[in-house]
């Protein structure tokens, strides 16, 4: 493994498209506790029990489906937006579907029509995750293989950021305000959001994957191809061992995210406390975690990144065992905070990095959307059901489960990575 000079990680850091990406990782990050986290909070104030908390956070799914229509995003131009190019003009579809169904939450709310608000929720989740296709995507075809763990690391910037701004402000102000307005807030600021995708440059590859085949051949190649590639290029049982080790490796860092807030409640802190030392403080921790991340993929490779990302972020939850024993306890929150989000910026750039070595360019969107959604499935399913697992094994018992789950993933980690190529035609090769 050949080491990243110190100016080759200056200047992958200083490329244009690292804050291009900062300001694209803010958008990605804005609507996912607004769909998750957050959303809890606010059902938990309006009278919503833990079950249905659990069952709710499933509207979430779009998340883990998002590569089902990827496709489209990856071969097709919107009809009217089309001029912005094919990446932005999906960009900016998704970003306006965002906005207006922020702003029918906020009109409808939980306590007034639940069923009405949970849909309007999964489309919320739609628009989020279509964005997130389109951004990843972007990321991969703006910059070169070498850059990527300093694109990583600057998402992660912007995508923390705006967890600070979707969690901790939200949560600060809902002390004060209604969350219908606050969501209002929200809507607002995506708003804003959509002048930076209006400003940001194309990436050239995205011009030149334009489909000029007629609709159905086309939808069939865009459907097809990016799995017969893969599977091309992992052969054998390889290929679906990845997958699966794809599934499982963040498990452990996203089965907590539906019952984190309703703990620290439960613990006694209040909503402000809850946005200073949670979304705040952890935040600025995360980032932290993050640019650690993206500098040691840089200087040492994504494998033994993620190896020790992995570990990381699973032990990290058992520090959730120790605010058990201690509730109301600030420092102890606080501790358990800093060690839990570190762990988990540190993962998030690791992660982010070692997927996108994974994808060909021919099918940028489509391969990344199936990873990150294979990322994103189990733990929203298990997510669902987790007010019923807190319910059964209690908080304790379930951060232990939490942690230990991690184990099948490190087991598949060591058995692929000796075996993985390194494919023609991917992100890692094309500049080679």
């Amino acid at each position: 493994m050949t080491h990243a000079r110190p100016s080759a990680l200056f200047s992958a850091f200083a490329q244009p498209a690292a804050l291009t990406m900062f300001l694209f990782g803010f958008a990605s990050g804005l609507p996912f506790l607004l769909v998750g986290g957050t959303l809890s909070v606010w059902l938990k104030d309006s009278g919503i029990s833990l079950e249905d908390i659990g069952l709710i956070s499933l509207a979430g799914l779009a998340y883990a489906f998002k590569f089902v229509w990827a496709p489209l995003v990856d071969r097709f131009r919107l009809p009217l937006l089309g001029r912005l190019g094919q990446r932005r003009s999906w960009l900016l579809a998704a970003q306006i579907l965002l906005a207006m169904s922020l702003l029918a939450m906020s009109f409808i709310t939980p306590v007034g029509a639940l069923s009405s608000f949970v849909l309007i929720t999964v489309v919320a989740g739609f628009a989020g995750a279509t964005q997130d296709v389109v951004v990843d995507a972007y990321r991969i075809e703006i910059a070169p293989a070498e850059q990527q763990g300093a694109l990583a690391a600057t998402y992660t910037l912007g995508y923390r950021l705006a967890l600070l701004v979707s969690g901790a402000l939200a949560l600060l102000l809902a002390d004060h305000l209604p969350w219908a307005l606050i969501y209002q807030l929200m809507a607002a600021i995506v708003g804003l959001v959509l002048l930076v995708t209006l400003k940001a440059r194309e990436p050239e590859r995205a011009v030149s994957m334009a489909s000029t085949e007629a609709f159905w051949p086309a939808l069939s190649h865009s459907i097809v191809g990016p799995f017969q590639d893969f599977f091309s290029r992992y052969t054998g049982g390889l290929g679906l061992a990845l997958l699966i080790f794809i599934g499982l490796f963040k498990i452990s860092d996203q089965m907590l995210g539906v019952m984190a807030l309703p703990f620290y409640l439960d613990c006694g802190f209040s909503k402000t406390e809850i946005a200073a030392v949670s979304k705040l403080f952890g935040v600025w921790i995360g980032i932290a975690g993050a640019f650690l991340g993206g500098a040691i993929v840089v200087r040492w490779g994504a494998n033994k990144t993620l190896l020790v990302a992995m570990l990381l972020g699973a032990v990290s939850n058992l520090l959730y065992l120790l605010l058990s024993q201690y509730p109301a306890n600030l420092n102890v929150f606080i501790a358990v905070i800093g060690g839990e989000n570190l762990s988990g910026g540190f993962l998030g750039a690791a992660a982010v990095a070692w997927l996108s070595s994974l994808v060909n360019q021919h099918y940028t969107a489509t391969q990344y959307a199936l990873f990150s959604s294979l990322v994103t499935l189990p733990g929203k399913l298990i997510g669902g059901f987790s007010g019923f697992m807190v319910t059964d094994m209690g908080y304790g018992g379930f951060f232990v489960f939490s942690t230990v789950a991690v184990i099948p993933a490190l087991i598949l980690f060591g058995w692929i990575v000796p075996r993985l190529p390194l494919p023609e035609g991917s992100a890692t090769n094309r500049h080679k």
